[in-house]
């Protein structure tokens, strides 16, 4: 059990036999009555948020997951593919619980995933990934590194705001917690 004064982002809870994982919260006291805590929840099974607002100090079920090294397979569909790197037991996480983080996988990519209960949840992204550029516009001569942006497609889908001088086929180091261009990879 954890109170709600200790939450932090990040946190993985239990509600109504359901796991949460804490986006955003906020402390608040109004001027009459007790103080409360304003979260902003993720179920990390189905992907949707919901808002949820708890009484300072209100204790609420820790949940216990557990971080396994596994490999992502391939895309089928809807379903993501990874693999157990211990066991290769195969497991499938859909699009709609990995949300707009399948932008960042590639085969054959090592990644960290949450497991409950003995099933994966969720995946955790390393914080740069090496990326190919599949499409942009072309570049034009004079162009240099501080002369503007442009948005590149990459080998994912994934779109990003680009330097000028970047060419199709360049691959590009993008950190996953912004969803910025970093640098040219030196691969």
């Amino acid at each position: 059990m954890i109170s709600t004064n200790d939450f932090n982002t990040g946190l993985t809870i239990e509600l109504d036999g359901e796991v949460y994982q804490v986006i955003e919260f906020q402390h608040s006291k109004s001027g009459r009555g007790s103080a409360f805590v304003r979260t902003k929840l993720r179920n990390v099974e189905e992907g949707y948020t919901i808002n949820k607002t708890f009484k300072a100090g209100e204790k609420v079920e820790t949940a216990h997951v557990e971080k396994k090294k596994m490999q992502f397979l391939y895309w089928d569909g809807s379903d993501y593919i990874f693999m157990d790197n211990d066991t290769y037991e195969q497991f499938h996480l859909s699009e709609e619980q990995l949300g707009d983080k399948v932008k960042y996988l590639k085969e054959n990519m090592e990644l960290d995933i949450a497991v409950y209960q003995g099933r994966p949840i969720d995946i955790e992204l390393p914080t740069f990934v090496e990326l190919i550029v599949e499409d942009t516009q072309p570049n034009i001569r004079g162009n240099t590194v501080s002369g503007g942006s442009k948005p590149a497609t990459m080998e994912t889908g994934l779109v990003v705001q680009v330097p000028l001088f970047i060419e199709e086929g360049d691959i590009l180091k993008i950190d996953t917690r912004s969803n910025e261009y970093i640098e040219r990879a030196n691969s």
